[in-house]
């Protein structure tokens, strides 16, 4: 081919999705062998005048974010090679245009082999991070139980942004002396900052659900640790001055769901039968953390919860997920006339419904809850009876 500017090499790291458009990974990872061959096909085939060292340059470069250190280095010296034997078969004619290309080459290839290693070694730190972050959201919103007190019970934590594993939405469901109780809720603000709210949040909702009779002395319990948060850190209310909640409890043998919602999206109720109702509260309340503007007593709802029926409690996330028109995703409207086997096939399906909603993606993190009162057969003792 005629001189001209070398070839980008934008392959995608091997095992990654390609987006639309992109080579697969399993052709991009043959890309080097192919330059080389084709390299050098075109530079036999050509005449003089044309050269092929595009190719032989482009090669290493292609290697570099897909193969190890190594084989980066093995590309980078057949394409060296396959320059220097092809201008010794062609015989050198012009030593200076010659000696220009195969330096080009050998320049590339050098450069290929300091990207490789900057490519690694950020490959290396992000798996650390990763794992740090997967650790922080063990550590913090550990996985539920399956079962839980004859309950079935599945949580889903879905991170807005790519890699992240925590954010500022979290969850808890915990046996407790009055029954399950559970916590959700979304944390104003992102970031670390968010993340040690949550922290906080979840470590008092695990003391307080043993110890505090009822739902109302729970809510209250949160509201002083976020009160003592704000004491201890100047700039609390600057960055996460509150929380979005719904604290729900289902007593031990009782067909009876009571809840508390503190200016978070309702909670749903979905039947056997299909249908879904939506738990509104009656009066709208404030969220966790904003008692400083005014103090009124909560009032918690009480709902049936018969066995069958599944109780979903989810972030906003889910609710403002929104479509190419900007049209917000509607769990209740979407659930309606569907069955699910399982908490954990219902959670499945509504984190897929809202990526194809979406196109793939979603703006904020989602943290999801399903609990089902599963039917007790008979002569069956329930788990974690007193």
């Amino acid at each position: 081919m005629p001189r001209r500017a070398r070839p980008r090499a934008d392959a995608p790291r091997a095992g990654d999705e390609a987006p639309e458009g992109m080579p697969s990974p399993r052709f991009a990872s043959w890309l080097p062998a192919i330059l080389i061959v084709g390299g050098v096909v075109y530079d036999i085939s050509s005449p003089p005048a044309y050269t092929a060292a595009p190719f032989f340059a482009a090669a290493p470069l292609v290697a570099a974010p897909l193969y190890p250190l190594r084989l980066t280095a093995l590309t980078g010296a057949l394409a060296v090679t396959a320059a220097c034997l092809l201008a010794e078969l062609h015989g050198v004619r012009d030593w200076a245009q010659s000696a220009t290309e195969i330096a080009t080459v050998v320049t590339v290839a050098l450069l290929a082999l300091l990207i490789s290693h900057v490519v690694r070694r950020g490959g290396r730190r992000l798996a650390s991070a990763r794992g740090i972050a997967e650790a922080a959201q063990r550590a913090v919103l550990p996985v539920p139980p399956a079962r839980l007190a004859g309950l079935d019970v599945a949580a889903r934590y879905v991170a807005a942004e790519q890699d992240a594993a925590i954010g500022g939405d979290l969850y808890a469901v915990q046996d407790t002396p009055h029954g399950v109780r559970m916590l959700i809720g979304d944390v104003r603000g992102k970031g670390l900052g968010a993340v040690e709210v949550v922290a906080i949040t979840v470590g008092a909702f695990r003391e307080a659900a043993e110890q505090e009779a009822t739902l109302e002395g729970l809510a209250l319990r949160l509201e002083r640790a976020l009160q003592r948060e704000r004491a201890r850190r100047a700039d609390f209310e600057q960055i996460e001055g509150f929380i979005t909640a719904v604290l729900a409890e289902i007593p031990r043998g009782d067909s009876l769901l009571r809840l508390i919602n503190r200016g978070h999206p309702a909670p749903l109720l979905l039947h056997a039968d299909g249908s879904v109702r939506s738990a509104e509260p009656e009066v709208p309340a404030l969220p966790l953390g904003m008692g400083d503007l005014g103090a009124w007593p909560d009032r918690v709802e009480e709902l049936p919860f018969a066995e069958g029926v599944t109780l979903l409690l989810f972030t906003d996330g889910v609710s403002e997920a929104r479509d190419a028109q900007g049209t917000f995703y509607d769990p209740e409207a979407r659930l309606r006339g569907r069955r699910f086997a399982t908490p954990v096939e219902l959670l499945d399906a509504l984190v897929a419904d809202v990526e194809r909603h979406t196109g793939g993606g979603t703006t904020d993190d989602m943290a999801l809850l399903a609990l089902r009162r599963a039917p007790v057969t008979s002569g069956a003792v329930p788990e974690h009876a007193p």
